[in-house]
C-alpha cells in the first residue's frame, strides 16, 4: 500500500505522536461504508501496521483483508482525512 500525504497532514500526524489508525465506519443504520481516520486508536479494535507515511505508520483494523492500491491522506479543518484508493467510501 503506498501512502500518499499532503505535507500539513504529515506534519500534524507526527505532531500528534507519528501515528495514523484508519477504519471502516458505517454511516447509520444504511448509510455508505466510509473511512476513518485518527492519530489515536478507537475504542477496543486491534490494529496492525499496514505501511508507512511521510515520517508517519499507518495501522488498519487487524481483521481488514484487503488494503487499498494507495491510501491518500489529507487535512480538512484541522483533522486528518484518508481516502482509499481516491474514494472517501469503501465499495
Amino acid at each position: 500500500m503506498e501512502v500518499v500525504s499532503s505535507p500539513d497532514a504529515a506534519a500534524l500526524i507526527e505532531q500528534q505522536g507519528g501515528q495514523l489508525f484508519v477504519w471502516p465506519r458505517r454511516g447509520g443504520c444504511c448509510g455508505p461504508l466510509t473511512l476513518a481516520a485518527a492519530t489515536r486508536p478507537p475504542g477496543r479494535r486491534q490494529f496492525r501496521q499496514a505501511g508507512t507515511g511521510q515520517g508517519f505508520a499507518v495501522f488498519v483494523p487487524e481483521h481488514l483483508a484487503r488494503l487499498p492500491d494507495e491510501l491518500h491522506v489529507d487535512l480538512r479543518r484541522r483533522r486528518v482525512r484518508a481516502y482509499w484508493d481516491g474514494c472517501a467510501w469503501i465499495v
